[in-house]
């Protein structure tokens, strides 16, 4: 780690501190999204891998279209907004499971038919959704999201139908669940205060160790946390009482990145131990940098500090944009760092959708900036 940091420190400056070029980070976003577009003209074409087949409408794919929403609303196309709507559509707005269901991935859809619903208030988009989640604020339990993943998947469905129907009981349930992740499961919760970081689930708290001895830290766990904060923040009302706790630990774990990162811009699939499949991967740098890039956007972190490390990440991320817009060095589904490898410029995931939408997602934040 502190050879990393010193590689970095003696970097030309020039190179260090040059900021991302907005029309290549643009050009890299659209070209990465027509490749999968063309791979997949078929919105609702299953998902078939090597162990089940899944409709379109999972979690993986929602991720995606989070990302491409947020590319639409920087540069809106007809045929993206179309290839979101044909999605919605051909689900007919629903749940992978039904609107009984209680999974934080079933409900990641819910953030993209939501924004779709804003853009044209039919109600028709909105009514499996909120019908699902209104059955989870209507009880008292509150031990759902035992993995951090969830985080992602749901708080920002809790939080837009909050702001939509001026409703704060959508704001107290999710925070109902955050709580008992961060503070309960796995014993004493999957959050560590002392090195600000997060467990992926129950079993990898202590005493559970890497290959070196540290604590095992998921790159992609902590940072579906710090995109479930980011898309959380973004629109949760200034007056909410819980606002405070999700700023302070957004800015702790923006606090606990930096020393982490590798001299060639990108985070480990293990935060804590780089001999444990270590190497380039591009979902949790993603989630990082659009973190970084929107914390400095809304003045929560200050650029002196968090710009140099945004910087040296895209000149890795940009690496991973092959010709035709396929993206390498993506992690698989998983949830450690010995899943779905290995992670090469060259290997296809079994999922492409979900690193595409972090790529865009953190390609978002970086053209939003001042």
């Amino acid at each position: 780690m502190y050879k990393n940091l010193v590689l970095l420190l003696l970097m030309p400056l020039g190179l260090a501190f040059a900021k991302p070029n907005k029309k290549e980070v643009l050009q890299k976003m659209h070209l990465a999204n027509h490749y999968f577009q063309q791979k997949w003209p078929d919105v609702g074409q299953v998902i078939v891998s090597p162990d089940k087949t899944r409709p379109s409408n999972i979690w993986t794919r929602a991720v995606y279209y989070e990302g491409l929403m947020e590319l639409y609303k920087l540069d809106p196309k007809a045929s993206d907004l179309k290839y979101m709507v044909d999605w919605g559509n051909f689900h007919q707005w629903g749940l992978r499971n039904g609107v009984k269901t209680r999974n934080a991935d079933d409900q990641a859809c819910g953030q993209v038919y939501m924004d779709l619903f804003l853009m044209q208030k039919d109600s028709a988009r909105i009514k499996p959704i909120k019908a699902n989640i209104d059955n989870m604020v209507v009880t008292d339990k509150s031990d759902d999201w035992s993995w951090i993943d969830c985080l992602q998947m749901s708080m920002p469905v809790y939080t837009r139908l909050g702001v939509i129907y001026k409703d704060p009981r959508y704001f107290q349930k999710m925070y109902d669940l955050y709580a008992y992740t961060k503070y309960k499961h796995g014993g004493h919760g999957l959050y560590n205060p002392n090195e600000k970081l997060w467990w992926r689930d129950k079993d990898f708290v202590p005493p559970y160790k890497e290959p070196n001895g540290t604590n095992c830290y998921w790159s992609r766990g902590s940072a579906w946390v710090y995109a479930a904060l980011v898309r959380t923040l973004d629109l949760l009302p200034k007056n909410d009482p819980h606002r405070a706790e999700y700023v302070a630990d957004f800015i702790a774990l923006s606090e606990a990145l930096p020393a982490l990162q590798r001299a060639d811009g990108f985070w480990n699939v293990s935060l804590k131990d780089p001999s444990n499949f270590g190497g380039p991967e591009l979902t949790g740098t993603s989630l990082f940098v659009y973190g970084m890039a929107w914390g400095i956007r809304k003045g929560i972190l200050p650029a002196k500090k968090y710009q140099p490390v945004i910087d040296q990440a895209w000149k890795g991320m940009s690496t991973c944009v092959h010709p035709n817009g396929f993206l390498g060095y993506v992690q698989g589904t998983g949830k450690e760092p010995k899943d779905s490898q290995p992670v090469t410029y060259d290997h296809v995931p079994n999922f492409e959708d979900f690193g595409l939408g972090c790529f865009l997602l953190a390609g978002s934040e970086l053209i939003r900036a001042k």
